[in-house]
């Protein structure tokens, strides 16, 4: 969306440092955590999502990998159960880190 309108305002160097800790802590510009806020918008921080997505991406990738060797005929009906398993064991990391954030 394109930013076309200045707003400007003041307030105390304590409110501008907790802010911007905030929105730095959110990975967020100030310019869009104050947006979001002011908007009501729920602003939810994972920490350690990295590395679930990057375990999610090789998940993806092997799954696809299957699919294109399928697709050839060059392999049958492949055993899925570790890739069943792997991707269990990232949904629990998601589920744990979000009851840490909660």
């Amino acid at each position: 969306m394109k930013k076309d309108k200045m707003f400007a305002m003041r307030m105390s160097a304590a409110d501008y440092d907790r802010i911007q800790n905030r929105a730095q802590l959110s990975g967020m510009t100030m310019t869009d955590f104050l947006t979001l806020s002011a908007l009501g918008k729920e602003i939810i921080v994972v920490n350690g999502l990295d590395a679930v997505t990057v375990q999610l991406k090789a998940i993806g990738k092997n799954l696809n990998q299957l699919t294109v060797l399928c697709n050839m005929g060059r392999i049958t009906c492949p055993d899925l159960t570790d890739t069943k398993q792997s991707f269990g064991a990232v949904f629990d990391s998601i589920c744990g880190l979000m009851d840490k954030g909660a």
